[in-house]
């Protein structure tokens, strides 16, 4: 296969929810809690939610900067690439980097939703909610059909609130709700817990992936406010293992055969030792912990059966595929976030996959996705001819790709001699701007 007849489907992307957003989708009657597009004095803009800032972070938004400002607190939009939070700029920035479709998560309202578990006033929460599912599912994701998959968030907190909300989102044609990776650390009981019963069910009656993603949950910790920031950067994808190996050991897995979980933004480099792991304490010590996956089934099993995990740049996860699971796997852009290769996915990726069989690299680049998102793209665009790489950018000549130095906040103070950032650096960036939103 040649670079140019790949198609590519990104399992993570992201949103900077856009100031129209609210504009079409709130009930009449609830006009008055409308979110508002704010911009202060300086010159910084930010939203006001139910009396409460939200503001965004720079490495969210890092498409398209020159390399020096990738670490950058991006201020403003016109600091962004609009493709960031514009939905036509965004499609043109997909064609640009031959990305056919994507799944895009939040960014302002937490990556699973969670900021809406905050809000004093639960009823406005609710409706604010739904009002964000609507304009993902109808605008964000309607204005284009095929091109991004919709994916809802839920109130998870509130069981009868988030079954009917799947029920609702489910009869709209969205089969994905990003969740927290462990809602016990918001709260909730475990997933363990009888509580969750009425969602697994509602998942696997209507088809719907669960996405967990990193951070959502269980953050990678700062070694220290010294360490340089890389270190964090390296750690986040691998922080989600610990949550990873307890949705494996999920009993509703065995009970709703079709429910799928998508690890999104976790690589895949370190699955071969997290399910060799799993499949070594199962055998070695379930006389004692009475786990049970049934007769001759082993976690490793149960993974392959149910989880979907990507990755970016993974040239060691793709030399075992054996050990993950060709059906396992799938690509990830990342765009706009900091790690994000935009627009050199192609390039990239067909490097890490030339030398596998043509019906690998379409299961890894999009195949695998499709199939368990329930999407399909391909005949939505009108066949493949119109869905890969070559076709896609050539629509795309006009579409200036070039690094662009867009401002903002560095880390390091103006004039600063260069030196390592640190953790320290990047939260006194962060902690400044909360205290200018408080």
């Amino acid at each position: 296969m040649e670079m140019n007849d790949m198609v590519i489907v990104s399992v993570d992307d992201h949103i900077i929810e856009p100031p129209t957003m609210w504009d079409q989708h709130l009930p009449a009657k609830y006009r008055s809690i409308k979110p508002q597009w704010k911009e202060r004095a300086d010159g910084s803009q930010y939203w006001v939610m139910e009396g409460r800032i939200l503001q965004n972070f720079g490495l969210c938004a890092a498409a398209g900067r020159v390399r020096e400002e990738l670490g950058s607190e991006s201020e403003r939009l016109d600091q962004m690439r609009p493709g960031c939070w514009d939905i036509k700029a965004r499609i043109e920035d997909m064609n640009a980097n031959g990305i056919m479709a994507a799944v895009n998560f939040p960014t302002y309202v937490d990556l699973d939703g969670s900021f809406f578990q905050t809000l004093p006033n639960q009823e406005n929460a609710l409706v604010l909610l739904r009002a964000y599912n609507d304009w993902h599912i109808d605008e964000w994701c309607g204005s284009y059909p095929g091109r991004n998959i919709p994916m809802a968030i839920i109130p998870f907190w509130n069981m009868d609130a988030a079954v009917a909300e799947i029920k609702r989102v489910a009869a709209k044609g969205c089969r994905a709700i990003s969740m927290c990776d462990n809602p016990s650390l918001k709260g909730c009981p475990s997933i363990h817990n009888a509580y969750w019963e009425p969602l697994w069910r509602a998942c696997a009656e209507h088809d719907i992936v669960i996405n967990l993603h990193i951070a959502s949950g269980a953050r990678a910790p700062h070694a220290s406010m010294e360490s340089p920031i890389d270190c964090w950067i390296i750690s986040m994808p691998m922080a989600i293992a610990n949550s990873a190996a307890d949705w494996l050991f999920l009993s509703a897995l065995d009970r709703y055969p079709n429910l799928k979980i998508s690890l999104a933004e976790a690589g895949i480099g370190w699955i071969p030792a997290l399910i060799e792991r799993a499949d070594f304490v199962y055998n070695h010590h379930r006389a004692w912990t009475h786990a049970d996956f049934g007769p001759g089934r082993l976690p490793s099993d149960r993974f392959r059966e149910h989880f979907l995990t990507c990755f970016i740049e993974d040239n060691f996860g793709l030399r075992n595929i054996d050990a993950i699971g060709e059906k396992n796997i799938a690509y990830e852009c990342d765009y706009p976030h900091s790690d994000s290769v935009w627009p050199h996915t192609p390039e990239r990726l067909y490097d890490s996959v030339k030398h596998l069989p043509d019906a690998t690299i379409d299961r890894i680049t999009y195949a695998n996705a499709l199939e368990v998102f329930k999407f399909d793209a391909v005949g939505m665009l009108g066949g493949r001819q119109n869905c890969t790489v070559g076709a896609l950018r050539a629509q795309a000549k006009h579409v200036n790709t070039e690094p662009v130095s867009f401002g903002g906040i560095h880390p390091l103070a103006p004039g600063e001699k260069p030196r390592p950032v640190t953790s320290g650096d990047v939260a006194r960036v962060v902690e400044a701007l909360n205290k200018s939103a408080a």
